[in-house]
């Protein structure tokens, strides 16, 4: 009943500079990520109301040398049919589904996925998160084959990073995350705004 969000909030996508443009003017060069180890399962993935950090995500791709320059968008989003995971009866339905999966795994004699640290990372976040994946896109697909409304868009936390200072209970990349599934969910995308003190003079 209260998973549908009836707010049009800003979401923020890091890329490569060559694309910016390209993401802005065609709806048909917007992509979905497809990686077993995405976070919220498959789809378009935005920083919430954080145009800093998809930019620091960008840099971080550019240090890796996956990305030549980096750059970001911006979007409006109507998150839908939304599971969100700070809602307490979405996190209890993926418990349920993570019970489901497990049952599956046991019953087809395949081994259950695992979240693990990636391996030029030196801290502990599990940034290659295969079970959260497999267990998101289990639940996508069970509701697809029993006809059930099927989620539009996943939304969490994540603490990751260090603590800002010592004994913090805030870390420094710590963000929210929103995953898109249906398209029809980015109403609108645009190039982020630099604050200015006025308008131009005519």
């Amino acid at each position: 009943m209260y998973s549908s969000r009836s707010n049009l909030i800003l979401g923020f996508h890091g890329c490569e500079k060559t694309d910016q443009t390209r993401l802005i003017n065609d709806i048909k060069f917007l992509k979905k990520s497809n990686q077993r180890y995405d976070w919220l399962g498959h789809g378009m993935y935005f920083w919430e109301s954080d145009p800093a950090r998809a930019l620091m995500w960008a840099e971080q791709k550019q240090l890796a040398k996956t990305l030549k320059e980096p750059a970001s968008i911006g979007a409006v989003l109507d998150l839908g049919y939304c599971l969100d995971l700070l809602n307490a009866k979405n996190i209890a339905l993926l418990k349920q589904f993570y019970d489901l999966f497990k049952q599956e795994t046991k019953k087809l004699g395949t081994p259950i996925p695992e979240n693990i640290n990636h391996p030029k990372d030196s801290g502990n976040d599990k940034v290659l998160r295969y079970l959260d994946c497999a267990i998101i896109e289990f639940m996508h697909r069970f509701l697809k084959d029993n006809k059930e409304n099927p989620f539009d868009s996943v939304r969490a936390a994540f603490v990751e990073g260090k603590p800002i200072y010592p004994d913090a209970g805030f870390h420094e990349k710590t963000h929210i995350q929103i995953c898109v599934i249906n398209p029809n969910c980015i109403k609108g995308v645009f190039l982020p705004r630099v604050a200015t003190t006025g308008f131009a003079e005519i």
